[in-house]
């Protein structure tokens, strides 16, 4: 018997309370930190790139930790709840400095609270996801499952995007400071509500073992399997691109555009333009094969690069011209997102052909690693980026060559690390639909081979006749 629709749902709302406050964080704590408390920039950015670094490399410790555990509700639950619980916490704490601290004091508050913070969501994020395969057997319900989760967190993350800056104003009578607090907490509540409705709906049904993988092995793979190593150096250049642009869009809007209630409707029509693409990939996959796809969906996002460029170039506040360039890029961006990962996946069929070795966990474990290094990347180009273009965060309007030069870092870099990962993509990956289809089958018949040792003769012979240049 299958899952029934209310642990779907019960599993996908817990993604939307996490995501939240994911997307609170890695959207608006930077202005928060920069604009409203006036700490420097750069060293926000030096902060956020050690603390994410730090992140991914205690990824693989705190999955060793969670398949020790056992209790009474399992071994994710009480990881997700906990973690949950006190992250909230810090969260609001975050968002509530005390008015007092100025100077080292402070920059130890926030240092302290910003790491504190990363640590309990990787602490209830890794078990979340990994609970899947314990919750059910059926090949079929966990893909269901992991779509819903993926929707319903795109739909988290969409929330504060979309409602923050616009929020922040009215819940503080005028003061950002008091705003983001009531902000915060109310991002914080729903989070915990949605963690108690996944945990108290959604049980494990079997105990399974997943092989927790070291930062050692990640490094280990790379250098031994080149078609996975090209496409992390260009899914790290193409995430941190995209994440200096989102870094920044506040800023962009509140000093360049000058309205930054409109990145709400920025990011609302982007989102949902990155979920239309990501749903027409079927489609395009029937007529062109992925490689083309991805140079396509680049190209489309540098356009509405340019766009946004010269709107802000020439003071064009327009909100549907702002909205078509969030269309354009996003749609882009979504497609690029979605190949990306099937383009890892692939490399897996390729490690296991050149090195004899399949390593899924290896592979699946660096989607989350190279996320964090690009974010931890991009954080530090925004931080040092801010200090020096000297962006005044106590003057509404900034000078022509700041202005400039927050163009320049939010779309002229972004657009030179997109240009660069697309030619190093282009250039270097040679895993084509035709070779990826040879491989398989090559595959196939060294597997069978390992189940009839008789043949084995043979399969060598075949290998040594099929010499292939990647």
């Amino acid at each position: 018997m299958g899952l029934s629709n209310k642990v779907k749902i019960s599993y996908g709302i817990g993604a939307v309370g996490k995501d939240m406050v994911y997307a609170l964080v890695s959207g608006f704590l930077m202005y928060y930190y920069n604009t409203v408390l006036g700490v420097s920039a750069t060293f926000i950015g030096v902060l956020f790139m050690g603390a994410r670094l730090f992140d991914a490399f205690i990824d693989p410790f705190m999955g060793i930790i969670v398949e020790k555990t056992n209790t009474r509700l399992g071994k994710f639950r009480p990881w997700i709840l906990g973690g949950t619980l006190t992250n909230a916490v810090v969260l609001i704490l975050m968002f509530s400095v005390p008015k007092a601290l100025h100077g080292n004091p402070l920059l130890v508050y926030i240092s302290i609270a910003y790491v504190i913070w990363g640590t309990t969501y990787t602490t209830m994020d890794i078990p979340y996801w990994s609970m899947i395969p314990a919750i059910t057997e059926s090949g079929k319900d966990r893909e269901h499952m992991s779509v819903i989760a993926r929707s319903f967190a795109g739909i988290g993350a969409a929330v504060p995007t979309a409602l923050t800056m616009a929020l922040v104003p009215v819940l503080g009578n005028g003061s950002e400071r008091k705003g983001f607090q009531v902000f915060a907490v109310g991002v914080a509540l729903i989070f915990v509500t949605a963690t108690v409705v996944t945990v108290i709906h959604v049980k494990e049904k079997m105990k399974i073992n997943q092989k927790s993988v070291s930062v050692k092995e990640m490094l280990s793979s790379l250098i031994k399997n080149d078609q996975a190593l090209i496409v992390v150096v260009a899914i790290v250049m193409f995430n941190a691109s995209l994440y200096l642009t989102q870094q920044l869009a506040v800023y962009f809007f509140k000093y360049d555009i000058g309205n930054a209630g409109l990145y709400g409707v920025f990011g609302m029509v982007g989102g949902a333009a990155q979920i239309l693409s990501m749903m027409s990939l079927p489609l395009l996959r029937k007529k062109y094969e992925c490689k083309k796809i991805l140079v396509g969906a680049i190209v489309t996002a540098l356009i509405g690069y340019g766009m946004l460029f010269l709107l802000g170039t020439f003071n064009i506040t327009n909100l549907f011209l702002l909205c078509i360039a969030a269309v354009i890029i996003f749609l882009g961006f979504g497609l690029a997102t979605v190949l990306t990962t099937i383009f890892l996946a692939d490399t897996i069929d390729y490690g296991e052909w050149k090195n004899h070795s399949r390593n899924e966990s290896v592979i699946f474990s660096l989607q989350i690693f190279v996320v964090k290094l690009a974010s931890a990347i991009s954080v530090l180009i925004a931080g040092i980026g801010l200090d020096v273009i000297k962006l005044n965060v106590h003057k509404k309007v900034q000078t022509a060559e700041t202005l400039f030069g927050l163009r320049l870092i939010m779309l002229v870099i972004p657009v030179i690390g997109l240009v660069l990962s697309i030619m190093f993509f282009v250039k270097k990956y040679k895993l084509s639909e035709t070779r990826l289809k040879e491989i398989t089958e090559e595959l196939h018949i060294r597997r069978n081979d390992d189940k009839n040792p008789t043949k084995e003769n043979e399969s060598m012979n075949m290998n040594e006749e099929m010499s292939y240049d990647i």
